[in-house]
């Protein structure tokens, strides 16, 4: 089976390289960017695979993390998408998109990982659980 490619976006460059070398070592594909507009630029390419955004809700321009995950769902309505901020939290619930996971910073690069694993792994689970309770 193919690893999933994540798309992640953040303008500090320190950050992008830790989250990428944690996400590349649990054995996922990592296209990483450091604007808003670059990440929309790879989610918009005709031969773009992204199966998950990470993206940082503030960069030092627009377009924002909000806008990443908004285009992310037009292209893809089930698009995983974690946001990771240090100052955004507040406004998540009325403009984050609906199932999505947000991490405070400082927080461990495990729970990137999980988060970004949880999420690709939601809608699988969900679809082929079995029925607890047989049908008499």
């Amino acid at each position: 089976m193919k690893p999933a490619t994540i798309l992640l976006a953040d303008d500090e460059a320190l950050l992008l390289l830790d989250y990428e070398a944690a996400l590349a070592e649990a054995g996922f594909v990592v296209v990483a960017v450091a604007s808003g507009g670059k990440a929309i630029e790879v989610l918009r390419s005709a031969d773009s695979e992204i199966a998950g955004v990470v993206t940082d809700i503030r960069f030092f321009g627009l377009p924002d993390g909000w806008s990443v995950a908004r285009v992310a769902r037009e292209i893809d309505p089930d698009m995983p998408v974690v946001y990771v901020t240090g100052h955004g939290a507040l406004e998540w619930p009325s403009r984050g998109v609906a199932n999505s996971i947000l991490l405070e910073k400082p927080f461990a690069l495990a729970q990137l990982v999980t988060a970004v694993s949880q999420l690709l792994n939601a809608p699988v689970l969900l679809s082929v659980a079995p029925d607890p309770q047989p049908r008499s």
